[in-house]
């Protein structure tokens, strides 16, 4: 993946994600499927201006729920935890 609009897909933001950001210098996003690392660490440095120190994914997958009429799986999404430089600072929250 090329262009980094297409990468980066919303912030997370939950409790666990603004502690993180506020202590840990991590920010957390859904990103696609099928980029990779490297596509995310360039995302991320070209949109916001910062420097990254390392990125961890995690692909998800949502339980399965049975309902009246069947099955049903939940959507598949990938979660990037980005740890960005100390001077830098990325207000999403």
């Amino acid at each position: 993946m090329h262009d980094p609009t297409y990468t980066i897909i919303r912030p997370i933001v939950t409790e666990k994600a603004a502690w993180a950001a506020a202590h840990g210098n991590r920010i957390a996003f859904e990103v696609s499927k099928i980029a990779s690392k490297a596509d995310i660490r360039l995302a991320v440095e070209t949109l916001f201006k910062v420097r990254v120190l390392g990125v961890a994914t995690q692909t998800r997958r949502l339980r399965t729920r049975a309902y009246a009429y069947g099955k049903v799986e939940g959507k598949t999404w990938k979660r990037a935890l980005v740890k960005i430089h100390p001077e830098d600072k990325l207000e999403l929250f």
